[in-house]
């Protein structure tokens, strides 16, 4: 995929911009600026704009140094304000072009648009600003459409998420009633099982407590003894009726 780079123009203001003499400050701070040393040429041209602070040549180029040392903020200040004193349209199309490449930086999209296109109004005819503006309307319109995605996402997951949320309680719920049914049961077959225990605990005590138990041999003797006392009563019973009887003596006749 093709890498759009951002056309980034920075003017230094020149003699043919402004038709003034360059002062020593802003001299020695171009000098700094071209070697590329943006800290020591800040501090030209803050000297040469406490000298003169309508200097449009210093503060122009003042707001260059911080930009290019990333210090953004600053940068969309210096520019800001020479955008609202000047009143050469050349030299407010160009703050307002760096005024956007700064806040672009900035990822403040919305901002480098509507710098642009105060820049396009001031002068028209600039194609590098026109095609900045087209890259963070291209940058904007991405960043809306991942934000939208995003959402689109978070919305799913929340989704997915209440949906597992749901079906764990139905699990849960499922299994607590299941572990309900089987304490019931369980506690159905303990009171059985007890039930059952406690008949046979009743139908033993039963068993030693109305019928003693009884060996053979005792069983034996005892039928023994019932079967003499019987033929005892039957012999007294004999011997009474023979004394009883009387006996009669017939004549001859």
């Amino acid at each position: 995929m093709k890498r759009i780079v951002i056309l980034i123009v920075f003017t230094l203001v020149t003699q043919a911009l402004f038709a003034q003499k360059e002062k020593g400050d802003i001299r020695k701070g171009n000098q700094l600026y071209q070697q590329q040393k943006y800290k020591e040429a800040e501090e030209s041209y803050r000297n040469s704009v406490a000298k003169k602070d309508q200097s449009v040549e210093g503060n122009f180029n003042l707001g260059d140094a911080l930009y290019k040392q990333k210090n953004y903020k600053d940068a969309q200040t210096q520019f800001s304000k020479i955008a609202a004193s000047s009143n050469d349209k050349n030299v407010v199309a160009k703050a307002y072009h760096n005024l956007g490449n700064s806040l672009l930086e900035s990822k403040k999209l919305e901002e480098s648009i509507d710098a642009y296109k105060k820049s396009l109004i001031n002068n028209p005819k600039d194609d590098q600003t026109r095609y900045n503006l087209a890259y963070a309307q291209k940058m904007l319109q991405k960043q809306k459409d991942q934000n939208k995605k995003n959402k689109d996402q978070n919305k799913n997951q929340d989704k997915n998420k209440d949906q597992n949320k749901d079906q764990q309680n139905k699990d849960q719920n499922k299994k607590d009633q299941d572990n309900k049914d089987k304490n019931d049961q369980d506690k159905k077959d303990q009171n059985k099982d007890q039930k059952d225990q406690d008949k046979k605990d009743q139908d033993k005590k039963d068993q030693q407590g109305g019928q003693p138990k009884m060996s053979k041999e005792d069983a034996e003797r005892m039928l023994e003894a019932l079967n003499n006392n019987e033929k005892q009563t039957q012999d007294k019973l004999k011997n009474k009726k023979l004394k009883g009887v009387k006996v009669n003596i017939s004549k001859d006749w």
